[in-house]
């Protein structure tokens, strides 16, 4: 098995409106995904992030009080997973939730170098 890191991007939920049913069908999608993954031992970890922070930016690590944003996309959270290969990744990917408002992820497989 290799590990591989999904990062989740998505639109700035603070900007879209959804209704109260909605939000809780889609929390039920992620959970049986989360369920799913976890009991089948793909599942590693991983976090939704806050949608606040700084930045440190160029040779002069100047500090932006922000977070990367393109337009209204932001890097909403990761995971951790484990699979035979990048297309098995890939294929556990395609089954989150993440596309109904909007969003998309990026598998990487995730090396991890000893210092």
């Amino acid at each position: 098995m290799e590990q591989f890191i999904i990062i989740l991007r998505e639109p700035d939920g603070r900007a879209d409106e959804h209704g109260t049913q909605e939000m809780a069908d889609h929390r039920d999608k992620w959970n049986s995904w989360f369920a799913k993954y976890a009991k089948a031992g793909n599942l590693l970890g991983g976090n939704a992030l806050s949608l606040y922070g700084k930045m440190v930016r160029g040779n002069d690590a100047e500090v932006i009080d922000d977070i990367h944003k393109v337009g209204t996309e932001i890097v909403g959270g990761y995971l951790l997973i484990q699979a035979e290969d990048l297309d098995n990744a890939v294929e556990i990917t395609r089954e989150l939730p993440v596309y109904e408002f909007d969003g998309y992820a990026e598998v990487r497989p995730f090396k991890i170098y000893n210092v």
